[in-house]
């Protein structure tokens, strides 16, 4: 009998292959993981997806190589997927379903798997004419930028966004969300390139390497400055921001370099500016679900896009280690397990 024939009875049991990491390791290259069959069955609140395919993300990296002290182990790791609803309850099963979380694959059993279990409020529905692969791509990156935002205030038409390192996953992702909304969007590049993502509007990109940002960006707005700066990049582009902000402007933070920075407390507070420090790995499954599902419309109406995926960033389960060599060489491709390749 087929799951999709199955009677609503609790539970199902399926032998699901996992990629396995047994410890931490001190760098990618010294990663040595395993698939292992496990016995996954669902409560009754939760879903047992059939996963068809599954993002790695330099989260996934930080983790295994103990940048993330909660981090446990063994574990499965991996916090985005897409895949098919095969167990739980009445309604469920047969449904197309992508995802992402803060805990999956850090402090708990994750994506990199044949199946998974998750609660029935984690998952979306997976956008109609977006591939299995594409889907699995879309979690860390837009549900990060989509944070960012809600928590900075959500642009709209006539307010500037700049994104710092726009050519980045959530700087591209940034870009969608804040041009769907009406915003304008300047990036900023470390060389001279242009914009290489969707965008739904024209971007006004500025190079670093060779010009002083703050200036540009001022020049670029008649001097009123940028509404918004998400920083994706952190302390190396922190003063450039702080200096590009407007009146009551707002920079967003989600990553550090050197962690520590200096900037002038008298500029902050007169130009009454806000930082908002997002940590998406804090959300989980179900936080994020909710993320997601604001950004629906925006799928469904073809003002977000997925990354592309590229046919040489996509590996099997056994070669999760090239794909984590892969996120750890700063490769700017999606990479995709697929567990049923």
């Amino acid at each position: 009998m087929s799951f999709a024939e199955k009677p609503d009875l609790r539970s199902a049991t399926v032998q699901a292959r996992c990629v396995r990491l047994p410890a931490k390791a001190a760098d990618a290259a010294s990663l040595a993981p395993v698939v292992e069959t496990q016995a996954l069955s669902c409560g009754e609140n939760d879903l047992l997806i059939e996963v068809k395919a599954a993002a790695v993300n330099p989260s996934d990296v930080k983790a295994a190589t103990g940048l993330m002290p909660y981090a446990v182990f063994p574990r499965t790791p991996g916090r985005d997927y897409a895949g098919v609803v095969i167990d739980g309850p009445q309604g469920w099963i047969g449904r197309e379903v992508f995802g992402s979380s803060g805990d999956l694959g850090i402090r708990r059993d994750g994506t990199h798997a044949t199946h998974l279990v998750v609660e029935a409020e984690a998952v979306v529905e997976k956008p109609k004419g977006i591939s299995w692969e594409e889907a699995a791509g879309i979690g860390v990156p837009f549900v990060t930028a989509m944070e960012g935002l809600r928590r900075a205030g959500i642009p709209k038409a006539g307010e500037t966004v700049l994104v710092m390192g726009v050519n980045g996953k959530v700087g591209q992702a940034a870009t969608q969300i804040a041009s769907w909304h009406g915003a304008r969007v300047i990036g900023v590049v470390r060389r001279s390139e242009p914009y290489e993502g969707h965008a739904n509007s024209p971007v006004d990109v500025v190079d670093a390497s060779a010009t002083e940002v703050a200036a540009r960006v001022r020049e670029l707005t008649d001097g009123k400055g940028a509404d918004i700066v998400f920083n994706t990049i952190g302390d190396p582009y922190f003063e450039a921001a702080h200096k590009s902000l407007g009146l009551r402007g707002r920079q967003i933070l989600i990553a550090a370099v050197d962690r520590i920075v200096q900037f002038n407390i008298l500029e902050f507070y007169r130009g009454q500016h806000t930082y908002v420090g997002i940590d998406t790995l804090g959300l989980s499954s179900v936080a994020t679900g909710a993320v997601l599902r604001e950004l629906g419309p925006g799928f469904a109406g073809g003002h977000l896009k997925p990354f592309p995926i590229k046919p040489n960033a996509i590996y099997p389960l056994e070669q999760a280690k090239a794909a984590f060599i892969a996120v750890a060489g700063s490769s700017r491709n999606r990479v995709i397990l697929r567990p049923w390749a």
